[in-house]
């Protein structure tokens, strides 16, 4: 295994920073958060004009035909930046239908518009059955049933779901509920009344598709701490009390050491399961260790608020952003908890 980064994915990653660094400045998120607009629009398209949308779409159908560490390289930068934009249903449902879809007439292949991936039951527990189901009618496949949290829901321009006899594409339309996310991203419940659907694959490539989305929520949360940590170290550098900095302080050195430790850690794990999916090598356990330090992500920043003390919850300093990010990445895992079950239930 090996973690250093490649000179594609290194250009990749400046590439996308560089970007990031440029339009989605404090002033630019601050007046998105005032709009209401569920993403950024003019930083969305300036991702989508530079091709990053595109890295894990098909050459045959005008993308880079990357994989899911490329994917990860571009979505720890979104996290880094706590950009509201929504790469991580996009990049998740190209790179799903470059592995598991086959060349079909109508088939969205780029990512000029948003995509999402359904995956979650309402109050489904391990051992219940699928509660969206997909049958035959005539020649094509109809869907029923109901996604919670969906990631932009409501403005998607193809869903992929997961259903009890595998992948689909919904080709029909559906209905779609608003839903509250912490950190204001648009999330919704898909409602699908024998909605007509394109299979993409057989009840095999389920477990696939949910590890892609693992490894996405893990990239873009280790991103988020990696901004948060940035954020922090350089407050309590500069910020003084009793006439010294912050960081001299003993406590404060250890509190910082424990968030650092959180980053690699998490950065660990997110690289080697997106490591192990990408050269088709057994991720699970790897995967499921990185969505229990998602988890752990948040508790760190936590500590990360507790620093900069009544600052952190200013709603015109950045850190409430990484913090709201930390927690609605957690949701979409499902928590701490639910990951620990998974772990016990692989080894």
């Amino acid at each position: 295994m090996d973690f250093n980064l490649d000179d594609t994915q290194q250009d990749l990653r400046t590439l996308t920073a560089d970007l990031l660094a440029k339009e989605a400045t404090s002033e630019r998120l601050e007046a998105h958060e005032k709009s209401g607009l569920p993403y950024d629009e003019r930083l969305w398209q300036a991702l989508c004009q530079a091709e990053l949308m595109s890295v894990c779409v098909p050459e045959d159908a005008g993308g880079a035909e990357l994989g899911p560490v490329e994917l990860a390289v571009v979505l720890r930068e979104v996290g880094a930046r706590a950009a509201p934009v929504p790469a991580l249903a996009t990049l998740v449902s190209t790179l799903a239908m470059a592995r598991y879809g086959t060349p079909a007439e109508g088939r969205p292949q780029s990512a000029d518009g948003v995509g999402t991936v359904a995956l979650r039951e309402p109050g489904r527990a391990l051992a219940d059955p699928p509660l969206t189901t997909a049958e035959r009618d005539g020649d094509g496949w109809v869907l029923t049933g109901r996604k919670v949290g969906v990631p932009y829901g409501n403005e998607a321009a193809y869903v992929l779901v997961t259903a009890d006899e595998g992948v689909f594409m919904a080709t029909g339309s559906w209905t779609a509920h608003p839903e509250f996310a912490s950190n204001g991203e648009s999330l919704a419940t898909v409602v699908f009344d024998r909605t007509p659907a394109e299979r993409l694959a057989g009840p095999e490539a389920v477990s696939g598709l949910r590890q892609i989305f693992t490894a996405a929520v893990a990239a873009q949360a280790s991103g988020v701490l990696a901004g948060a940590l940035k954020l922090t170290t350089e407050y309590i550098r500069n910020r003084k009390q009793f006439g010294r900095a912050l960081a001299e302080f003993q406590a404060v050195t250890v509190q910082i050491a424990d968030v650092y430790i959180a980053t690699r850690a998490l950065d660990v794990a997110v690289w080697s399961g997106a490591w192990l999916l990408a050269n088709d090598l057994p991720a699970e356990e790897d995967l499921a260790v990185a969505a229990f330090h998602v988890s752990e992500a948040f508790t760190a920043l936590y500590t990360c608020q507790h620093l900069h003390g009544g600052l952190g919850l200013d709603v015109t300093y950045p850190l409430h952003r990484y913090f709201a990010h930390a927690k609605h990445l957690t949701h979409l895992l499902g928590g701490a908890d639910a990951q620990l079950d998974l772990i016990g239930a692989l080894v």
